[in-house]
């Protein structure tokens, strides 16, 4: 197998892999199919295409794997509630998302740019398909040491994440209850990637208020995206003053729990 060598022509991929992994990969192909989009899939001789899709689905359950024994280990005092929010919140589509940007990700992946409004979580999937490639080359041991030093402990301030608050659609719900605004939730779109019978369901979920639409959002499962669609709708209705901030200028935290 050919070493992945600098040389001109690669030089982005190589100062990826050795400045921000910290390791050089020699089964290349894997690593470069993981940054091709599925707007830019590739076509074999007997029709099949070649994206990051599978590699996707198989980094998404090792990302997983990882982030819920780095998290158990971490917080050794810690009840089943908060390691799974914890998961969640460092897994989510948007966090995926800003974290593939801040390690440079974003400048590898191979996407149709005339489409680039449509795809909302290129950066985050194609995360994920890396962790599927790191996987299969060099196992979960490794995979789980790059993932843990390189990635978390230096781009992700774990604690701070800990502190945020993720509740929006409680705290959307609790707010609409004191103002006699109904808040409703529509799956508006559910979309496959890769085959039906082989991938994973992508859902868009919106907010409505009062029957009117309001912010949408899209992850892997319903549940999460109500989550990213009732913050997108809460921080409009903060910024828009029907939501009033306290003193320090951060919106006003509902007492409620998510129903």
């Amino acid at each position: 197998m050919a070493l992945f060598c600098r040389h001109k022509g690669n030089e982005e991929f190589y100062n990826f892999f050795k400045n921000i992994l910290g390791f050089t990969p020699r089964r290349t192909e894997i690593y470069q199919v993981a940054f091709i989009h599925r707007s830019k899939s590739l076509a074999t001789t007997k029709g099949h295409r070649i994206n990051n899709e599978r590699l996707e689905y198989l980094g998404d359950a090792v990302l997983s794997a990882i982030v819920a024994e780095y998290l158990y280990k971490k917080y050794p005092y810690e009840g089943e509630g908060f390691l799974t929010v914890m998961r969640s919140k460092i897994v989510s589509r948007a966090n995926l998302n800003k974290l593939a940007h801040k390690i440079g990700l974003n400048d590898l992946i191979q996407y149709n740019k005339e489409q680039q409004g449509i795809f909302k979580s290129i950066e985050g999937d194609a995360f994920e398909a890396l962790v599927g490639a790191i996987y299969l080359e060099k196992g979960y041991k490794f995979t789980r040491k790059v993932i843990v030093d390189r990635v978390i402990k230096i781009h992700l301030d774990v604690d701070a994440l800990s502190q945020q608050d993720w509740n929006y659609k409680s705290k959307l719900i609790d707010w609409g209850q004191k103002e006699r605004c109904k808040i409703s939730f529509e799956v508006v779109n559910t979309t496959f990637q890769g085959k039906k019978n082989a991938s994973r369901k992508e859902y868009e979920v919106q907010v409505l208020l009062d029957g009117e639409p309001a912010e949408k959002a899209i992850e892997f499962s319903i549940k999460a995206a109500e989550q990213l669609a009732a913050e997108k709708t809460y921080k409009k209705l903060v910024e828009s003053g029907r939501i009033s901030r306290p003193d320090n200028g951060q919106p006003k935290s509902a007492t409620a729990t998510e129903p």
